[in-house]
């Protein structure tokens, strides 16, 4: 991961830590269950967003690196790793 990216990803990540805990509060409180949804949602279009960041900074960073370097092996291994993650992504 950028150095310069980690700040803002952990602030975001705070913030979905804090959603969280409101939907259990909401929960907690018997609110109204679409009002309950609605914040569960909000609290995974979140985390999309910070998956996208982090995929952004994989590709632009350790992908990146990969293909500068050279190294076929290490080339491999990180289309290897992406590959496994979409498979897991698609299930």
């Amino acid at each position: 991961m950028k150095r310069e990216n980690k700040p803002r990803l952990l602030n975001r990540l705070n913030r979905i830590e804090g959603q969280v805990r409101g939907v259990v509060r909401m929960v907690e409180d018997d609110r109204y269950c679409i009002d309950v949804l609605t914040q569960i949602q909000a609290v995974r279009a979140a985390l999309a967003k910070v998956e996208t960041e982090m995929l952004r900074d994989h590709l632009g960073h350790c992908v990146e690196g990969a293909i500068v370097s050279g190294d076929k092996d290490e080339q491999r291994r990180k289309a290897a790793e992406l590959i496994q993650l979409l498979e897991r992504t698609a299930r």
